[in-house]
């Protein structure tokens, strides 16, 4: 938003831009202390904004950007582990394919997207963190029409982040189910990670109501997708079970890694298949996973002023994938792709 955040008198040097209007460059060191001394205390982190490092007071963005007035974009969360970016290839094909989901052309190549994040891990000293990745569809008009907004806007925000109290990795937590049902699959396509997040927002509205953290949403047929931020699984007889994207479920980062690496390093079978809530309330066990969240337990279910307890604390499967993912991304060798 193009207002005025900050009073300081000296500008951060912002970068030559290229021919597609957002030129990257790794800042020099002399303008690296030149940005760091600008963000002071409460500034952090420093921020990437349309070809800029600038401390967090001055991270803004156009009230014209049709990110903030339609959630015309598309956004990445990303974690870092030990100076390492978590699956980032991954990361980028989503993105990617987000852009060309809503017919948009991001400015800049993947290698430069990728240099921009390592630069605000470095500038910030961060070696376990999250990354927010945001592109807009840009400045235009006030009308809806994309085609006036002729360049698209990149934010990328390196920070950290603690979705759930340390306390519920090891105790679990509870979820309700949400009245409110997914938009349709034919209406907004899930496995475009879009800045439009009302939908999942009016659900976890219903969770705060209830107590909880998060609620299960479930589709117009009464399957369920996922949650309003995270993923879902269940196990049933050793085997972990979680619904498809066709379902209305993100492709998440962290459930792909579930399903590709830490159920067969673990000698765990795993399904993707349409399910009812019943399914999940019967379950043994039941987990959620994102990139904010990892890996956690989920213990007990409101659905209609009712309470189904799924198991006392984490359960033993979930308690070995999390502690398999854990001694992944605490290692010396945290995969990037």
């Amino acid at each position: 938003m193009s207002t005025i955040a900050g009073t300081s008198t000296s500008k951060p040097a912002t970068p030559p831009t290229s021919n597609n209007g957002h030129g990257v460059q790794q800042p020099s060191e002399a303008m690296a202390k030149l940005i760091a001394n600008q963000a002071g205390k409460g500034d952090k982190p420093i921020v990437f904004v349309n070809g800029r490092y600038v401390p967090k007071s001055e991270a803004t963005v156009s009230v014209y950007d049709h990110g903030l007035l339609y959630g015309d974009g598309i956004f990445e969360g990303i974690r870092v582990y030990r100076g390492r970016i978590f699956m980032c290839g991954q990361h980028m094909d989503r993105l990617w394919a987000s852009a060309e989901g809503i017919q948009m052309e991001i400015p800049i190549s993947r290698e430069e997207m990728v240099e921009v994040m390592r630069e605000c891990i470095r500038l910030n000293g961060l070696t376990d963190a999250y990354i927010r990745l945001v592109v807009t569809r840009g400045a235009g008009t006030l009308g809806l029409d994309p085609r006036k907004c002729p360049l698209p806007g990149i934010v990328c925000i390196a920070d950290q982040i603690a979705l759930y109290p340390p306390e519920l990795y090891r105790d679990g937590m509870k979820v309700v189910v949400a009245k409110r049902p997914r938009i349709p699959v034919e209406a907004l396509d899930p496995r475009i990670k879009s800045l439009n997040y009302l939908n999942n927002i009016l659900a976890k509205t219903e969770a705060i109501a209830a107590g909880c953290l998060e609620a299960i949403m479930l589709n117009m047929q009464g399957y369920v997708c996922e949650c309003t931020g995270d993923n879902i699984f269940a196990i049933k007889g050793g085997k972990v079970f979680t619904p498809p994207s066709s379902a209305g479920a993100l492709e998440g980062i962290t459930r792909r890694f579930v399903i590709e690496r830490l159920c067969p390093d673990t000698k765990t079978a795993c399904e993707e298949k349409m399910m009812r809530i019943e399914e999940f309330l019967t379950a043994d066990e039941v987990f959620l996973t994102g990139s904010a969240a990892e890996i956690i337990s989920v213990t007990g279910i409101e659905r209609d002023g009712k309470v189904h307890t799924i198991s006392k604390g984490e359960g033993p499967v979930t308690k070995k994938l999390r502690e398999r993912f854990r001694a992944i991304v605490t290692s010396e060798h945290v995969p990037e792709d």
